[in-house]
């Protein structure tokens, strides 16, 4: 009996298992290995996931980086309906002279709509721009906080309640008008550039632009400005202009030449006969003029084409293409207004004719007035420039200051040593070579004339100055281009003279 009972529970134990839970479902092998199948199945689909979430917020976060760097592009952008809400709500603000005087403002007209003045014309018709037609000049570099108000909350509550627009917030410029004056009445009749700027800060002091026209009545005539395909009226030469730069360009052969004989430049001797020959390929100095045996110093002074065309030829193709490249030829540069970038091709396969004709600023290069007077702030400055800028501050109504601009993007185009050799060069141009109109007054200047060929008929150039003074403590840079003039020392030194005469008040 008992027998028979311990063998029932000896078979209750086997069935069950002696040491499992009753109720708990043994897994069966096959069932397990599913599972585990199933987890490795799901651990790519995972990481695709974790792949994507994380590439959705890398957008979101660049997005959000994006607008918040370029936040005024995006709310200048025509498309932008924000652009319009604020100019339905604020009137725009005014823009002045570092001096205090008004460049632009705006006044309410009988149909209730804004009308835009300026008040000194056609004076700073490229400097100051427009806003109707679109912008141009300030008006589009300030946008951004012409629309916008910032005015005290009392005052927006006055005129919230007469029903008026908010007054947008006022922008004061670099431009001085004393020396806009002046640039502007230099420049006469003629077509042409002149940029006046501050050599350590890179403020812009002048921004002259002929032919001009007059904003006033930019709405009447921009028809007839916009179809005049031949004197480019609204093409801001002192950023967009690109010119051949003839002999001003010299400074830059004469840096690559030191560059590579750094001991022995001084050395340099050469015969001016009027002309330099190189198989078939031949360059004549201004005029044919013979300037007879020149060191280095003097053939820069006296702008010898034909030493010059010498030195070129001794120049390697690859190094002088690096210090090109090194000066921003052919990149961008640090401006947030309209401009034209710089051209040159100078490689490893550029003609001895091309090397030469480089080498005097001629043949394909091209350059705008802005690009020159950088180059001349970083030889005035011992090898650095500053970003030109031509907005000062931002003020609301009240005249708290909603942003301020200070000098910036400091860019090291050179040497000191370099600088300082290229300023003693400068500096012997106005004592005894072609800007001598410069010389023995009560302040001392550098500089660096060109006569500039744009057509076949040799007789016609552009006349160039580009400089800085005093020689040795420079304060303002002045670049000078005027269109068909002739030569820069007869046209284009006299220009500047006026400038740098009016700057430190000689009469």
């Amino acid at each position: 009996m008992f027998r028979n009972g311990e063998k029932e529970i000896q078979k209750a134990k086997g069935h069950w298992g002696e040491n499992n839970d009753y109720g708990k479902k043994r897994q069966s092998p096959t069932e397990h290995g599913s599972k585990q199948n199933s987890g490795n199945r799901n651990r790519p689909i995972m990481t695709v996931t974790y792949l994507f979430v994380a590439i959705f917020l890398g957008m979101m976060l660049y997005i959000c980086q994006y607008f918040i760097v370029h936040r005024q592009e995006l709310l200048n952008n025509s498309y932008n309906g924000r652009q319009q809400l604020f100019m339905s709500k604020n009137q725009r603000g005014k823009i002045y002279a570092r001096g205090g005087e008004v460049l632009a403002q705006s006044d309410i007209g009988d149909n209730g709509s804004e009308v835009r003045e300026y008040p000194y014309g056609n004076m700073f018709a490229h400097a100051v721009g427009y806003a109707t037609h679109g912008r141009a000049g300030v008006e589009a570099l300030g946008n951004y906080y012409l629309i916008q108000s910032n005015a005290p909350l009392e005052e927006k509550a006055t005129m919230k309640a007469v029903g008026a627009k908010y007054h947008g917030d006022n922008i004061y410029t670099t431009l001085d008008v004393k020396m806009q004056e002046v640039a502007y009445k230099a420049m006469g009749a003629y077509k042409g550039a002149i940029l006046v700027s501050e050599t350590s800060t890179g403020k812009i002091l002048a921004m002259v632009s002929k032919p001009d026209f007059d904003p006033n009545e930019i709405e009447g005539i921009w028809d007839s400005l916009v179809t005049d395909k031949e004197s480019g009226i609204l093409l801001n030469r002192t950023t967009q202009g690109m010119y051949p730069p003839g002999s001003t360009f010299k400074i830059i052969t004469a840096l690559e030449y030191i560059r590579e004989n750094p001991e022995t430049y001084q050395d340099y001797h050469f015969q001016c006969s009027g002309s330099y020959t190189d198989g078939t390929d031949r360059i004549n100095c201004y005029h044919g003029q013979n300037h007879g045996d020149e060191d280095f110093t003097k053939a820069f002074a006296k702008s010898c084409n034909a030493a010059f065309a010498h030195i070129g030829l001794q120049l390697d193709k690859g190094k002088f293409h690096n210090t090109l490249e090194g000066l921003l030829f052919n990149k961008e540069l640090p401006l947030h207004i309209l401009y034209n970038k710089s051209r040159i091709q100078i490689g490893r396969d550029s003609t001895n004719g091309e090397m030469m004709q480089a080498a005097i600023g001629q043949g394909t290069t091209g350059m705008s007035p802005i690009h020159l007077n950088m180059i001349t702030n970083a030889i005035a400055n011992g090898g650095y420039v500053m970003k030109p800028y031509l907005i000062e501050r931002v003020e609301n109504t009240a005249g708290t200051v909603i942003k301020q601009f200070t000098p910036s993007g400091k860019t090291d185009l050179m040497t000191k040593q370099e600088a300082d050799i290229l300023k003693e060069l400068m500096h012997s141009v106005v004592e005894e070579g072609t800007a001598s109109r410069l010389k023995g007054l009560s302040y001392t200047a550098a500089g660096k004339t060109g006569s500039a060929e744009y057509s076949e008929v040799k007789e016609e150039s552009h006349a160039w100055f580009t400089g800085f003074a005093p020689a040795q403590e420079p304060e303002i840079s002045v670049t000078v281009i005027i269109e068909g003039a002739g030569s820069g020392g007869e046209y284009a030194v006299p220009v500047a003279k006026r400038i740098f005469d009016a700057y430190f008040g000689v009469s």
